[in-house]
């Protein structure tokens, strides 16, 4: 197999990585590949702990897409065997493990969903119970005697745990080593992550240098914010957008972030150069075109990497017509909202008839709502997302009103 020039290949890879460890190891390996004709084995796993990925887990996705358009392998790794575990990354507790049961229902709907990024004949799809489900109890001790407390301890999310007196349990500890154990078997020339996974991916260089492989080559993602510009993006935070979400909603959530946060989507979540991302902010600060129509292409395409071509122009143009036909009107009726829950503000609002219809609209991205005096209408689409206090413009369809809650 023919690989492009190294320099080349370096060069397309950097964009969109916040670390390389060690940049010069990756050109090594490029090069060695390269001569060989043999393909990079480049992995990055994911716990199954929820149905539906969003842009968030596709920062990740875009960049093993990335090492495929140079001709390398990807191994998407379901962590079946981790999930059980649970994931402490980030955690100040102790994450309930998963049933399996949710596990194996999940990695389902993960595997129809990464082709929509991926491309299927260059990706291994593999499942960590491969190799962790069959160790025996002396597998296990041999594994944790390669890392001791103090080292497990460095992790900082650990750290601020054991000095704030907050319980960790023993079971949390396997999870470093077992994720690292996964590039072991998997042979892995690279492992990819989120900054908060670096850690984790450190360990696995150290199991495999003890296992006698060549260390892995670790590359950290940045941990993409929620449409909030604040929080990291999130389901339960409903910040989010969603891979399958119909074009329509994708669009009108995406032309919610702010002008300054369009630049970091426009890095993350594209393919546009970087010399053309800062072409685009030039044109957006002198004036020669208008912010809203930058991010309004940006919606465009991000939704159209995950919909035929035409049902994401059809999204962009409805939302046009929504901007020009939905200017909020005067004098609307107020009413008052005990609830703060967006589905139980719609009824008491009288702008859904039961709160299965206010579900319905707002899972359809048809509410959207603004502090008075904004202007700037927000969909959002997760029925339970709760207000804080204060008065709302709001729009169910055609209809408006403004909601104190």
């Amino acid at each position: 197999m023919v690989f492009p020039e190294v320099d080349e290949q370096l060069a397309y890879l950097r964009k969109g990585f916040s670390e390389i460890i060690r940049e010069e190891d990756l050109r090594e390996r490029l090069t060695a590949a390269r001569a060989a004709g043999r393909p990079l084995r480049v992995k990055a796993g994911f716990d199954p702990t929820a149905p539906d990925l969003h842009l968030g887990h596709t920062v990740l996705l875009r960049k093993m897409k990335h090492f495929q358009d140079l001709g390398h392998t990807v191994i998407f790794l379901i962590g079946d065997m981790t999930g059980l575990i649970g994931d402490p990354t980030g955690r100040n507790i102790t994450r309930p493990p998963m049933t399996r049961e949710q596990i194996i229902a999940n990695a389902e709907t993960y595997k129809a969903q990464v082709f929509k990024i991926l491309d299927p004949d260059k990706t291994e799809i593999r499942f960590n119970s491969e190799w962790l489900e069959g160790m025996r109890w002396e597998d296990v001790v041999r594994l944790t005697s390669k890392y001791t407390v103090a080292r497990i301890l460095e992790r900082d999310d650990f750290a601020k745990r054991y000095a704030a007196n907050v319980p960790i349990s023993i079971h949390e500890f396997l999870y470093p080593l077992a994720q690292g154990y996964d590039s072991v078997a998997l042979q892995c020339d690279v492992e990819l992550g989120g900054t908060d996974q670096k850690f984790n991916l450190l360990v696995g260089r150290e199991l495999q240098r003890d296992s006698g492989q060549p260390p892995q080559i670790v590359a950290t993602v940045p941990l993409l914010e929620g449409l909030d510009g604040v929080e990291k993006m999130s389901k339960s935070k409903g910040n989010y957008v969603g891979i399958e979400e119909p074009p329509a909603v994708m669009v009108k959530k995406l032309m919610t972030i702010s002008d300054d946060m369009m630049w970091r989507y426009f890095e993350l979540l594209t393919d546009e150069p970087l010399a053309g991302i800062a072409e685009l902010r030039r044109q957006a600060v002198s004036g020669e075109r208008n912010p809203r129509d930058i991010k309004l292409d940006l919606a465009r395409r991000i939704a159209q990497d995950f919909h035929p071509a035409e049902a994401a122009e059809a999204a962009r143009a409805q939302w046009l017509r929504d901007v020009s036909e939905g200017q909020i009107p005067e004098d609307l009726e107020t009413v008052q909202a005990a609830d703060p829950r967006l589905n139980r503000i719609l009824t008491q609002a009288k702008l859904a008839g039961s709160t299965s219809e206010a579900d319905r609209l707002i899972k359809a991205g048809a509410v959207c709502f603004a502090p008075a005096g904004d202007g700037n209408l927000t969909a959002q689409t997760t029925p339970s997302f709760k207000l804080e206090p204060g008065e709302y413009v709001f729009r169910a369809g055609k209809r408006w009103k403004k909601v104190i809650v």
